[in-house]
């Protein structure tokens, strides 16, 4: 499973600058750089809603889901 990050896109929809939102967040901009360029494996809720309520979005403009590609055995590698 991979959870894909869109931040980047809904900022630059927005017209937001890395340094504005992490101010108006209350974050890092290194926490913040990191969670746009998906350099992070976890997000508390609470930033998440800060994130949103700011951007005034939803957390799936930020989040996606895709699915893996299933992964060959050795006998499928040949």
């Amino acid at each position: 499973m991979a959870i894909i990050l869109r931040l980047d896109r809904v900022m630059a929809d927005r017209k937001i600058s890395l340094k504005e939102l992490a101010e108006k967040v209350g974050i890092t901009n290194v926490n913040l750089s990191n969670l746009k360029t998906g350099k992070v494996k976890a997000i508390r809720f609470s930033t998440l809603e800060a994130i949103c309520k700011e951007l005034k979005c939803q957390p799936g403009d930020i989040l996606e889901y895709v699915e893996d590609c299933p992964m060959r055995t050795d006998k499928e590698k040949g």
